[in-house]
């Protein structure tokens, strides 16, 4: 895929000449990038035919990646990246006045997400292609994203995220792949002349899936795989029953936006229908497929497809794969079961039970009449099978219908042959804990996969300073095998890489500056300890407990202005989500109190607050390189594994955490002496749910330090929070603190306090970022996926096929 520079100049000035009839001087940067991105998909479209022809030829198994959230981020660097043109890019915009960068600017974010499930399934989706795997995304085409987030007067603000305004150059309407999904209605079994059942449909809805392909382009291999996202349209049979805008846009609403909010009846039949249209869709696309292409029998279907459920949102997967083979295939219902299970995989992503998703009998029979009916046969099923080798209780624990309610990780669990965790310590938690009872009941589909990340995107992309001081270093083998990072662990005592390093961090640490003071007018010195938490806003990833130690260390420089301690910049970067109250009044405090500390001029900007507003994939390639230390606080046994803790790690931040998700990890591969940890262990948060003993209101009384700080939201010391202060001081004190906030209080300011007395000798410093980087390569999704690949999906990539076979 080799491209000459004065070739590529000559092919960009063609392109603009062909798509807008005009000169690259007269052109602006979306033109120019427009047609910078029809040139990109140019050169890999070869090897995107080439690569399905490949799998079609030879027969190979697929899988496909079934997931309600993709967050792929900007995607011309990577491509640009992954087709090997990175460097030919840059140096031949650069000949023409353009810088790519500015350029890259341009590029919407595909708003395909919320957080961590959608940036996993992107950095999968990336890994898969590039270990030749055959595999393909499944997903939705939003129209708009989560929100774009803004804050007025400290509050969160939600406005429309219209990513495709502009088009998106990277994808491809498959008009002739449309399916129709039918939903509503009624549905009844009626006989045939030949004495079989079959589902009568009256008054049901049609509706029109139509795919729009994009590229997943594999690093340097020729590889390109497919992710295809469904938009819903009117078929023409039905446009008569659409004869007014109003209805017309009701239909429209079931793309429109990830999670519509489901705190009303209305929003709940709209997430549930969604939730379907692109199980159904992608699930009759791949029948389809097989009947055409590989040309086998429908029962030997799990030999060539596998199904991933990533989390619960695609679990109707399940009874529609069941309602294909045996209304459409006319398979028994044993045939049809026995292939389900096999061809099926899921992925939990959830430690909390309250988190599991369940949908209530009366929605689901009146949204999916027919997927209600299969659920209630599995379910019936599953009880006549069970009860005869289980307790009445613990299969009645088990069932995906009890209490009104269809349990759709049961559903998920029974239908599949492998249940995995992300993170060892969220694995032990599924068996021992919250799906003990299935575990009893198949200890074998159990098993762990450790989240991993896309470490060319989080290292190459994000952060070339680093990545050329580790070229220098170490050579460039790391970045096709990120596991040769450990090479660097040589290096942990050579001064001048440590100082290579630590200028690259300083490069980040002031790109970012300057986008602060872009952006929100706060100016912050490079040299401060930039301390950093990214994520989603939830009371269990403790967002707030953070803010607790800022109060702190506020009245501690208050008191004693002459304080030793070292600059510190707090950043936060999270959207809380549109219905939850208790996260948004979060949001509020953090930007009073960033208002109160940064314009205090007895603080003399030795602790600043930034909440930079609209966090996504884009603004964490701003931050992530340029953090010194990563947030990793949630309440122990509350995060399934998180990912931003592998990127920041990789990226020479020192974590500071709770023994959480894949922080446990995370210690394994540094050691205790490069991590700092801090708070109660998951067994001690056991311990108090069964014993009850916790008291807040105890800890208040009893420690003058948190009785100060919890203060300050009522006692008027933190402005304009008036209603806000007190909801958090209620929630903490009057509601007994459910995250135990106060008890790992003391702990974490002693964790941090270590953080300021490091971060005071720098050759120490340096060291940890060195072994934390090093051993960054631990957490590659390339791994991570693997492993899915041998153990749970059985497919092979491409290269060894080609090797086995000559």
């Amino acid at each position: 895929m080799a491209l000459d520079k004065e070739v590529f100049k000559e092919e960009l000035k063609q392109r603009l000449r062909e798509n807008y009839a005009m000169e690259l001087e007269d052109a602006s940067k979306q033109e120019i990038f427009y047609a910078l991105g029809a040139l990109v998909k140019a050169r890999y479209s070869d090897a995107w035919r080439d690569t399905w022809k490949y799998y079609v030829d030879k027969h190979k198994k697929q899988v496909y990646y079934f997931s309600i959230e993709f967050l792929p981020g900007r995607m011309l660097k990577s491509n640009l990246l992954n087709l090997g043109l990175l460097d030919t890019a840059r140096e031949a915009l650069t000949d023409l006045g353009i810088e790519l960068d500015s350029l890259a600017e341009v590029e919407k974010d595909m708003a395909l997400g919320n957080g961590g499930l959608g940036r996993l399934a992107s950095c999968f989706m990336d890994s898969i292609a590039s270990c030749g795997l055959p595999g393909n995304g499944n997903g939705i085409r939003y129209d708009y994203g989560l929100f774009k987030q803004r804050f007025v007067d400290g509050y969160q603000v939600e406005l429309p995220d219209e990513w495709l305004q502009s088009g998106n150059i990277w994808e491809i309407r498959r008009e002739s792949k449309a399916v129709d999904v039918r939903v509503g209605g009624r549905v009844y079994l009626a006989e045939t002349i030949e004495g079989k059942l079959k589902p009568v449909y009256e008054n049901e809805r049609i509706l029109r899936a139509v795919p729009y392909d994009t590229g997943m382009v594999g690093y340097e291999n020729n590889v390109v795989n497919t992710l295809r996202l469904w938009s819903v349209e009117i078929p023409d049979s039905e446009e008569d029953k659409y004869q007014s805008i109003q209805g017309r846009r009701e239909l429209e609403d079931l793309t429109a936006v990830l999670y519509p909010d489901d705190s009303n009846e209305h929003g709940r039949l709209i997430r549930l229908t969604q939730e379907y249209f692109f199980v159904s869709a992608g699930i009759q696309s791949i029948i389809r497929h097989y009947k055409k292409r590989v040309q086998k029998p429908i029962s030997n279907l799990s030999e060539y497809i596998s199904i991933h459920i990533n989390d619960t949102h695609p679990a109707l997967c399940v009874p529609e794969m069941m309602r294909i083979l045996v209304d459409e295939e006319d398979l028994s219902w044993e045939q049809a079961w026995d292939i389900t299970g096999k061809v099926m995989s899921y992925t939990n992503h959830t430690i909390m039970a309250e988190a599991l998703e369940k949908w209530s009998i009366d929605l689901m029979q009146r949204t999916l009449p027919r997927m209600y009916q299969i659920i209630e046969e599995i379910d019936a099923r599953y009880v006549q099978t069970m009860r005869e080798l289980h307790p009445h209780d613990l299969v009645e624990r088990t069932r995906i219908i009890r209490n009104g309610q269809v349990h759709m990780a049961h559903l998920s669990i029974i239908g599949s042959h492998s249940t995995n965790g992300v993170a060892k310590l969220h694995s032990d938690l599924l068996k021992s804990v919250v799906l003990h009872d299935f575990y009893i009941i198949y200890p074998d589909r159990f098993n762990n996969k450790t989240n991993g990340i896309a470490q060319r995107r989080w290292s190459q992309i994000v952060n070339e300073p680093m990545s050329n001081v580790l070229d220098e270093t170490i050579g460039k083998t790391w970045r096709k095998d990120s596991g040769d990072l450990k090479l660097l662990m040589n290096y942990q005592s050579d001064q001048a890489v440590l100082e290579k390093l630590a200028e690259a961090k300083k490069i980040n640490k002031q790109v970012l500056a300057d986008y602060i003071l872009e952006t929100t007018e706060i100016e912050v010195s490079a040299d401060a300890i930039f301390d950093v938490q990214i994520k989603r806003l939830h009371a269990y990833k403790r967002q707030l407990l953070n803010l607790l130690h800022i109060i702190k260390l506020y009245q501690d420089i208050k008191e004693n202005p002459d304080l030793d301690m070292q600059k510190r910049v707090f950043i936060f970067g999270a959207k809380a989500a549109p219905s939850y109250h208790y996260a948004k009044v979060i949001i509020k405090c953090i930007n009073e109190a960033a208002n109160l500390i940064n314009n205090d001029s007895d603080i003399k900007d030795r602790i600043k607050i930034v909440f930079l507003p609209n966090y996504n994939v884009s603004l964490a390639e701003k931050i992530i390189p340029a953090a010194d230390v990563s947030e990793q606080i949630s309440l122990a046994s509350k995060e399934a594994s998180g990912t931003s803790n592998m990127k920041l790690m990789l990226n020479g931040a020192i974590t500071l955490a709770t023994l959480d998700g894949a922080n446990v990890e995370i210690r394994d591969a540094v050691g205790d002496d490069n991590i700092y940890i801090f708070g109660l262990t998951e067994k001690e948060v056991y311990e108090y749910y069964e014993n009850q003993e916790y008291s807040a209101h105890q800890l208040y009384d009893e420690n003058p330090i948190i009785r100060r700080v919890l203060n300050a939201f009522i006692d008027g010391t933190i402005p304009n929070i008036v209603y806000e202060g007190r909801e958090i001081f209620d929630s903490l004190i009057k509601y007994n603190d459910e995250y135990f906030l106060l008890r790992d209080f003391d702990s974490y300011v002693k964790a941090q306090e270590e953080i300021d007395k490091a971060y005071g000798d720098q050759t120490f410093w340096q060291k940890m970022s060195l072994i934390n980087i090093a051993n960054g390569g631990r957490f590659s999704s390339d791994e991570t996926v693997r492993r899915y690949a041998e153990d749970i999906w059985k497919i092979e990539p491409k290269d060894s096929f080609v090797t086995e076979k000559g």
